[in-house]
């Protein structure tokens, strides 16, 4: 099997366990959406490590949009186009787009499970923030909260309810899974091509 084909299949793969595990979701109080789900985001981050930051990327916002495909019924709520489209870039597109940028810091340390886990923090800091906007900016003016908070004040304790359980559930697994896994978090099992040349 070539690189690129491995890399694809491999890819499809992870992202189907990611979109799979993003069903098995905590029951809570987030009828605005949001969730803690059982390591959705970990295969996404995976990638990233395996493959790179650009090919991290890609596949990020690939599984944004299959995020958007499932969560279609939190855009109906949108009254007109600019408001449907800010919830699809903030709740979606940018929200799991940033996961792409999980293996950005591994230049930066020694330990690449140190690595990994301040990936999964920073990257999932920044989907909590896209929440947050989106909170503040659009959810406020469709919902406005009954207990009258401010809409900062409301965002910040709506969104970390979910984000940081999510957080700190994911960066346990992938500090327990690093050992066993470790080839494949640094993509020591691939074969990686050289000048543009497929290698089998």
């Amino acid at each position: 099997m070539t690189y690129r084909l491995r890399r694809l299949t491999e890819s499809a793969i992870l992202l189907a366990i990611a979109t799979v595990l993003s069903l098995l979701q905590f029951t809570g109080p987030w009828v605005l959406g949001g969730s803690i789900t059982i390591c959705s985001m970990l295969p996404v981050v995976m990638i990233a490590h395996r493959y790179g930051t650009k090919w991290g990327l890609l596949s990020a916002l690939t599984f944004s949009l299959m995020q958007l495909l499932l969560g279609l019924n939190n855009v109906q709520y949108a009254p007109n186009a600019l408001t449907a489209v800010g919830i699809i870039v903030l709740d979606y597109v940018l929200a799991f787009g940033v996961l792409g940028f999980s293996a950005a810091f591994n230049g930066m340390f020694r330990n690449r499970r140190t690595a990994i886990l301040v990936g999964i923090a920073v990257t999932f800091f920044g989907r909590f923030l896209c929440h947050f906007a989106s909170g503040v900016i659009i959810w406020e003016a469709l919902w406005p909260n009954a207990l009258g908070w401010a809409p900062a004040v409301w965002s910040f304790v709506y969104n970390i309810s979910y984000m940081l359980p999510e957080t700190l559930l994911t960066g346990l697994v992938a500090f327990l899974l690093y050992k066993p896994l470790q080839k494949y978090w640094l993509g020591e099992d691939l074969q990686k091509p050289s000048k543009g040349i497929p290698v089998r």
